[in-house]
């Protein structure tokens, strides 16, 4: 990708500018640029407008896509909607209007499980291993809908993770935030899914650790699988995505290369900044 121009290109919305193309920032509410970037996407979320309670909408009308071996960023201010989203793809927020598409198949308001078995792996912030069970036993229930799959997926996971399988009898509530999150990412992983959202990965881990969960979240997307991050760490998600997107007020404001997004003296201003101090 070229990077002649910065991404400002980084255009406010209301003035996008018509040569600017989907590789750059877009224009909030710029339709015609999403419908080009989205057409043959793996996943693709269309004018979503979603909340936890009827009447307070998070969500207000965002446009989202991933492509099948990409991994796509999400940042933003805190309640910007960020992980509202992520759970809008997941079922587990209402979408009271727009869809949300799955190689061309409407999953909208679709269950978790069903998603699950359709390649869809989502890995929450919190709460996201089961302490009192062995990280074997984590990674199986991993494949509870398909237990014929263990054998395959569990040498799959533990390729990525070796870690994992040397400790596989260790009980997943003695080890520490990090190591946590890989068996977390390790189970999500366990029925191969096409795509995988991860909500806040790096959340309240030692800087190492973040930077080994950024690591390995690379290294999951090289080994095929798509890979949509939700991240407070803007500076360091930018760095590792193909593209990203800035959410502010469950809208779209930004959205281009992780590149681009880094180097736009507007992103900088508006959001870098203010994250880098959260």
């Amino acid at each position: 990708m070229s990077t002649d121009q910065p991404a400002g290109s980084g255009t406010p919305a209301g003035e996008m500018d018509s040569a600017t193309t989907p590789d750059h920032a877009i224009a909030k509410g710029d339709r015609a640029a999403h419908e080009a970037g989205a057409a043959d996407a793996l996943l693709r979320a269309d004018e979503v407008v979603a909340g936890y309670v009827p009447g307070v909408n998070i969500l207000n009308g965002c446009d989202f896509y991933v492509n099948d071996g990409e991994l796509v960023g999400i940042i933003g201010p805190n309640g910007a909607g960020k992980s509202t989203l992520l759970k809008a793809i997941f079922g587990l927020v209402k979408v009271h209007t727009g869809t949300v598409h799955l190689r061309g198949k409407d999953i909208t308001g679709l269950k978790a499980n069903q998603l699950v078995s359709q390649g869809v792996g989502f890995v929450p912030q919190t709460n996201n291993v089961f302490p009192s069970l062995t990280i074997e036993e984590n990674l199986q229930m991993g494949v509870y809908q398909s237990p014929k799959k263990f054998k395959q997926s569990f040498e799959f996971v533990t390729g990525l993770f070796p870690a994992l399988g040397d400790r596989r009898a260790q009980r997943a509530g003695s080890l520490s935030g990090g190591e946590r999150q890989m068996v977390a990412m390790g189970r999500a992983l366990m029925m191969e899914p096409s795509v995988l959202l991860l909500d806040e990965p790096s959340a309240g881990l030692s800087p190492a650790l973040q930077d080994e969960v950024f690591v390995r979240t690379r290294q999951i997307n090289r080994a095929g699988v798509s890979v949509i991050m939700v991240e407070q760490n803007a500076r360091r998600c930018l760095q590792i995505c193909d593209r990203g997107y800035v959410l502010d007020q469950g809208r779209n404001a930004y959205t281009a290369s992780g590149k681009d997004l880094s180097n736009d003296p507007k992103v900088i201003e508006l959001y870098l900044g203010t994250l880098a101090k959260a």
